[in-house]
């Protein structure tokens, strides 16, 4: 089998993975993925957060082959190309107010690193003596997942993807995140809420001179399990960066492009931050490429003389590519042709009322919903919320399962994860939660059992 004996796998223990047999996908059409074999699954990961309007969409392959009929690639080191000067404008018209400037890259990590080192050297150029050995910290939240290079781990906070890397980081500040199921005992959102703002309003107060900018998912931190935060959260965050002059960074990589519910996240709050990093649904999941949106104060600090070094000293060699910003611009047409957001408000209420039969389950302890994005977090106890034991691998075996009955699906931690496509019909939704319901209420039952 070559791909064992070559490949290795983003996020897989190898040696867990050598002992199964793979799952090798070979094509898709629509909501599902085919495999080798030609098993059918529903794709309920939308392949990693990514796909929007379905696999294989005739407009989407259109418009790729279109542009490579024209040109692939050229850079865009001081020179330019038309579909990254399109997409460009388009994005800024439809993303939050204020945002004015759009740098390319290549995925969400890098548009996040973008953001940091962009928001460092502007507080360095904006006053160098004022600043000097200052504004050079960032916060972020608690379990927070920006990303894999090491600047965006840096401004991470999952121990169990970043604690080895320690040596290697740059210092940040913590806050606490808004895990509701986990703060409080009764789920009370309100007080989780306002814990989780005084915390954020003593660390600003105390440290704001040390901050360059505070970094945030918008609505749900995805990596960590789908945590859902308050209403009112998001824009209590927003109103504390402005009163201590600290820029705020929101990353939307994994939940801009409609994935809860509105085309971004901070529409819901009517937020405008400094940065919006986008990436995952910008090429509705065709090719990579990310953007790192902002606002034009911040542009405006690096103009100067080439002698004075204010330049961005950063770029990728794909930056702004022909074919991803080409199916870019053919996603966001779709999306607007198709009115994809208003469909959104009936697939939303069907996921709510399929995930209702979930709370029933005896070692199901939360079932988290932010639009499109669901969180299905499973205890051995309801009443301590305990876990069920890492080495039992029960999250892993409720997604083979789901595989064996057409639906791929993965977890996060304890936590079983929803991203259905967002062009899935109301029939594919039932169908997919209706597999990981069983999936789960097997499994779980099984794994309790042997517990005992």
């Amino acid at each position: 089998m070559w791909d064992k004996e070559y490949v290795w796998h983003p996020f897989t223990q190898m040696k867990t993975y050598r002992r199964e047999k793979p799952l090798i996908i070979e094509r898709g059409e629509g909501s599902y993925l085919y495999d080798v074999e030609g098993n059918k699954y529903l794709d309920g990961y939308s392949s990693l957060w990514v796909n929007v309007h379905g696999h294989n969409h005739p407009e989407l392959n259109e418009a790729l082959i279109q542009q490579a009929g024209k040109i692939a690639h050229s850079t865009l080191l001081g020179a330019a190309n038309v579909p990254s000067i399109l997409l460009a404008k388009k994005l800024v018209e439809i993303t939050p107010k204020g945002l004015t400037k759009v740098f390319y890259s290549d995925s969400g990590s890098t548009s996040v690193e973008i953001g940091l080192k962009m928001a460092y050297q502007y507080w360095q150029l904006k006053d160098p003596i004022r600043y000097a050995g200052k504004k050079n910290k960032f916060i972020s939240l608690r379990e927070a997942y920006h990303g894999d290079t090491i600047g965006s781990v840096s401004v991470g906070g999952m121990e169990t993807f970043h604690h080895i890397f320690k040596p290697l980081l740059f210092e940040r500040l913590e806050a606490p995140a808004p895990y509701t199921y986990r703060l409080t005992e009764n789920n009370d959102a309100e007080a989780c809420k306002m814990l989780c703002l005084k915390a954020l309003d003593t660390m600003l107060r105390e440290h704001h001179e040390e901050i360059a900018g505070l970094i945030i998912e918008p609505l749900v931190q995805g990596a960590a399990g789908m945590i859902t935060a308050p209403d009112g959260f998001l824009r209590g965050v927003r109103e504390l960066c402005t009163r201590y002059n600290v820029l705020m960074i929101a990353d939307e990589v994994a939940v801009g492009f409609g994935r809860t519910g509105t085309l971004f996240a901070c529409e819901q709050e009517n937020v405008e931050p400094d940065f919006l990093c986008v990436a995952k649904g910008l090429t509705a999941g065709y090719l990579p490429l990310a953007a790192t949106l902002v606002r034009e104060e911040i542009y405006e600090a690096f103009l100067g003389e080439p002698e004075e070094l204010r330049t961005f000293f950063h770029g990728h060699t794909y930056t702004g590519n022909q074919l991803a910003c080409a199916v870019a611009l053919k996603n966001i047409e779709l999306i607007e042709r198709e009115k994809l957001i208003d469909s959104l408000v009936a697939k939303i209420e069907c996921l709510a009322q399929n995930l209702e039969k979930f709370h029933t389950l005896p070692h199901v302890g939360d079932v988290r919903q932010r639009g499109m994005m669901v969180g299905i977090e499973l205890v051995q106890d309801k009443d301590s919320k305990k876990t069920f034991p890492m080495h039992m691998q029960v999250e892993h075996n409720v997604i083979l399962h789901a595989r064996q009955n057409g639906a791929i699906i993965r977890p996060l931690g304890p936590v079983i994860v929803l991203m259905p496509i967002l062009s899935m019909s109301l029939e594919e939704l039932e169908q997919l939660t209706d597999i990981t319901y069983e999936a789960i209420k097997t499994v779980t039952a099984q794994a309790y059992a042997s517990c005992r």
